[in-house]
């Protein structure tokens, strides 16, 4: 699991609905989804609900990218000559 914040955005006209959400917290954000969707004070619609889920669940089959960041250092064991 990764300590990554992932960023869903959705603009509408003069609307922003912006989601933070962690790994751990992806089903609850999913959940959330449908509570907006079914709010009908808000424009957010149950299209945009499942677009939305679409996009958390295809980032969510990504590979990580562990230690994407890391280079080798001049003291590591292996030598780079």
């Amino acid at each position: 699991m990764s300590d990554d914040i992932n960023v869903l955005a959705l603009v509408k006209g003069t609307e922003r609905y912006v989601f933070l959400y962690d790994d751990a917290s992806r089903a609850e954000t999913l959940r959330v989804l449908g509570r907006y969707a079914s709010n009908p004070e808000l424009s957010f619609t149950w299209y945009d609900a499942a677009v939305l889920s679409q996009k958390i669940r295809q980032e969510s089959q990504k590979p990580v990218l562990a230690n994407r960041f890391n280079m080798p250092l001049a003291t590591d064991k292996d030598d780079f000559f």
